[in-house]
């Protein structure tokens, strides 16, 4: 409320679109009582709805949404379009879930590129046949796939090729990684659903569906082969931003959450933000009771089903945690053999959501749920509920991070209520798995332990913490080394939307040519050492270059009775901004600028930006086998895209520079006619400036030159100071 006084937006950011919404019923009612304005965003809501939401004083909505519209800002064509006109601070609900657990996952916003998708369905047959260890090795923990050279031969001979690795074939190899990937990686119901013949990713943190999103780099069409649906076309990156980034850009940041304390130096790190503990209102009296261990699956969720079955019949609410919408849809199979009437609540089953989260606490009430409810969603407890335990919390296996089983704990034993939570763990789960049972399963078969046996002991506790332990250390060092990559990026980004955001505006556009002008001539210099500018052809050789660029006869002549090579930029840095002020007088006042300028420069900037972001992609799958070399990949990321923004930057300029000096306003079809006859020479430009020049300083008075001291006193040039 107090930060919101200022006028300057308060943005109050949540995991999921029902939280959002809740929230902003919730309290809307108090801030709205204050005299403040209260909007909310959705992931359906029309554009007109959304800009009203975000004019409000108090803007609710999810982490996905505040940084997709940043990034859709960012895509727009007119200053209208623009959501986001105010970022000034955030308080973000669930701080560790957004900042740290979804920070892995770029924000991506993605356009189609025009490839052929039929080799997907071909590659995704040959791979059908392949054999792990055989003809790849999979790693599970990086979820990556390596073709060995038996598979290699093998997809060669099916596709009718020599080498698959070879310039013109090296995508059929990577169609072929990404179909294995598909195939043996990614699983139904748990990656992904298909519902209506679409593949529709699961958020892996909230176990609610990504409608819209795409899995990038070819993976999402594999799966479609795999699953042998219709396949759509690649698509190419139009934009992107990290949470860490975007999220940084804010003035002010704050957040809350029950599982912060453990992440206190990641939070002081990246974000610069302290912890504080705030004890609970009320002692908490629930039971946190120790694992129960069995040795498979099958033996644990029987007893799962037994659980829950006893505690039903004593009349105690259960809330069964689940990690994917596959687990929880077994789980109810099971409870249906048992006859135990039961509620579930997944990306399938979502529409019931605040009616299933609202009776969970009701006695005799079992509910199965994904990792939906796991997080920020209060379970009030029915009449006589307490005197029966209160709400039992039952997890069907640990997750990756404990503070997520945390957060699954947490919707028990709330303001002092009665409580009990328990974790069943299976040897074969994914973690226990992938991150050290053997030494488990090696005791339990020295013993002679049986399958349906559950133990209890500290020795598989302290197993299961180390498990997740490695995860989170192993998740920890990939945020943070996608944060160090991307803050390159970051700094590329800020200076693109910049110049956008003038452009947008038509803020001083004659001054951005300019800049662009300067930079040609300095680049066209750099060509020619300058000792060697005596020599006339040398000279030559760069109003040659730069009357590809610009349309304008006698630039040679301008440079024809001087070398130095001051003088020479001087004068043609000039001669090519009169040029294009002598474009621009060919229109009526402002139309050219407003036009040809903005839009030519607009649609040059976007597409060779998402040009520049694919060749980073490459750039950053690449970088890491400098390594080998015994170099520093980051330090080498960091030069060669010092290297491509440079040339990003003048291919930009260049091309938009031809474009402008060549360009017509049509209106109706027909060509708007100038003024002023179209192919000058460097005399009649120079002169034309001359006589423009003098009439704005008789209408105007003396002008300041963007190079000169600005007026101010600051020191600094015009250009840095208060032209702006």
């Amino acid at each position: 409320y107090l930060n919101a006084l200022e006028e300057k937006g308060v943005y109050i950011v949540t995991v999921n679109d029902y939280l959002a919404k809740r929230d902003s019923e919730w309290m809307g009612q108090v801030f709205r009582f204050l005299g403040l304005t209260v909007g909310v965003i959705q992931s359906n809501i029309d554009t007109e709805a959304r800009l009203n939401a975000y004019q409000s004083d108090i803007t609710y909505g999810t982490n996905n949404e505040f940084g997709f519209d940043y990034l859709r800002d960012n895509l727009v064509w007119d200053c209208s379009q623009i959501t986001q006109v105010r970022r000034h601070y955030a308080i973000i609900d669930e701080v560790d879930s957004i900042l740290i657990d979804e920070a892995r996952t770029p924000l991506i916003i993605s356009g189609p590129v025009q490839d052929s998708t039929s080799k997907y369905k071909k590659v995704a047959n040959v791979t059908q046949s392949l054999e792990v260890e055989q003809d790849f090795t999979l790693d599970e923990k990086h979820k990556n796939v390596v073709l060995t050279e038996d598979g290699i031969d093998k997809i060669e001979k099916a596709m009718g090729l020599t080498n698959v690795y070879s310039a013109k074939n090296m995508d059929i190899a990577h169609i072929a990684v990404q179909c294995l990937k598909a195939r043996h990686l990614f699983k139904r119901d748990v990656d992904y659903v298909i519902k209506e013949s679409q593949i529709i990713i699961v958020d892996e943190f909230t176990g609610r569906l990504m409608e819209g999103r795409r899995y990038s780099d070819g993976l999402h069409q594999a799966i479609e082969a795999v699953e042998k649906l219709s396949i759509k076309e690649e698509s190419q990156t139009l934009a992107s931003v990290t949470f860490q980034n975007y999220f940084r850009m804010f003035p002010k940041l704050s957040g809350m959450t029950g599982t912060a304390q453990t992440e206190a130096s990641e939070f002081a790190t990246i974000y610069n933000l302290g912890v504080i503990v705030i004890p609970p209102n009320q002692s908490i009296i629930r039971d946190d009771m120790a694992d129960i261990v069995y040795k498979s699956k099958t033996e644990k969720y029987r007893a799962i089903a037994k659980e829950i079955k006893y505690r039903n019949k004593k009349g105690q609410p259960v809330l069964v945690g689940t990690i994917s919408i596959e687990v929880s849809e077994q789980l109810s199979s099971l409870l249906k053999k048992e006859g135990v009437i039961h509620n579930v609540l997944n990306a399938k089953h979502h529409e019931r959501e605040a009616e299933i989260i609202a009776n969970a606490g009701q006695k005799d009430a079992v509910t199965i749920a994904t990792n939906m409810a796991g997080r920020g969603t209060d379970i009030v407890l029915g009449e006589n509920v307490a005197k029966n335990g209160g709400l039992f919390v039952l997890g069907s296996e640990r997750h990756e991070s404990r503070r997520i089983d945390n957060q699954l704990r947490g919707r028990s034993g709330r303001q002092g209520d009665a409580g009990a939570t328990r974790f069943f763990v299976a040897l074969d789960d994914d973690l226990m798995r992938m991150f050290g049972s053997d030494r488990i399963i090696n005791v339990m078969e020295k013993l002679g332990v049986p399958e349906d046996t559950p133990i209890e002991h500290t020795l598989i506790t302290k197993s299961i913490e180390r498990a997740q332990s490695k995860v989170e250390k192993h998740h920890f060092s990939i945020r943070k080394q996608i944060l160090q990559y991307d803050d390159v990026m970051n700094k590329q980004r800020e200076t693109i939307y910049a110049i956008r955001h003038q452009i947008l505006q038509e803020r001083d556009l004659t001054g951005l040519i300019h800049d662009a002008i300067n930079a040609l001539v300095d680049n066209a210099l750099s060509k020619v050492p300058e000792d060697q500018l005596k020599i006339v052809d040398n000279r030559r050789l760069i109003t040659d270059h730069l009357h590809t660029i610009f349309p304008i006869n006698g630039l040679s002549d301008l440079i024809e009775k001087t070398s130095n090579k001051d003088a020479i930029y001087e004068s043609l840095t000039k001669s090519l901004q009169g040029f294009y002020q002598f474009r621009v007088n060919q229109y009526p006042p402002t139309l050219f600028e407003k036009v040809i300028t903005k839009r030519v420069f607009l649609s040059i900037l976007d597409r060779q930006w998402m040009d520049h972001l694919h060749n980073m992609d490459v750039l950053r799958e690449g970088i890491g086998l400098r390594a080998w070399g015994q170099r520093d990949p980051l330090i080498e990321y960091k030069r060669e895209a010092f290297s491509m923004f440079s040339e990003l930057m003048y291919n930009i300029y260049e091309e938009t520079c031809q474009v402008i000096s060549r360009a017509v306003i049509v209106e109706d079809g027909q060509e708007v006619p100038v003024t002023i006859d179209q192919a000058p020479t460097t005399k009649q430009v120079l002169n034309h400036q001359e006589n423009t020049e003098s009439h704005t300083q008789q209408v105007s008075g003396p002008t300041i030159g963007r190079n000169d001291p600005c007026g101010c006193g600051s020191g600094k040039k015009y250009k840095k100071c208060c032209m702006n």
